[in-house]
């Protein structure tokens, strides 16, 4: 994976919030900042609801659409792409949260 002419290898991102409680939050109706970094056809397969889509490969360029004050939880397929978007974000100084497990793992509400 390469962002800002850099090769990364999916590591495990330490800060994490686990699906269930994601689901937990959003059923309490908590606003949450959602951040969904799967490419156009996964998300259109089905994503969280009130999600914001930016897929990874386009996150170096347009990560100035989210506000850095906010936490925002950021999630992918399984965990791995959403955790390399949340070294990218955190590294331009954005409050993040990886979803470990994503959408495989997600058994909340979907939107298409």
């Amino acid at each position: 994976m390469t962002y800002g002419g850099v090769i990364k290898v999916a590591g495990k991102y330490s800060k994490e919030m686990k699906p269930q409680e994601v689901k937990q939050r959003l059923e309490r109706g908590e606003a949450l900042t959602i951040l969904d970094v799967r490419e156009d056809n996964e998300w259109e397969s089905g994503h969280i609801p009130g999600a914001r889509h930016i897929p990874l490969g386009l996150l170096g360029q347009r990560h100035t659409e989210l506000d850095p004050e906010k936490e925002t939880i950021v999630v992918c397929r399984s965990g791995n792409r959403s955790g390399l978007a949340c070294e990218m974000l955190e590294s331009f100084g954005y409050k993040v949260m990886n979803m470990p497990g994503g959408m495989m793992e997600w058994t909340g509400e979907v939107e298409y």
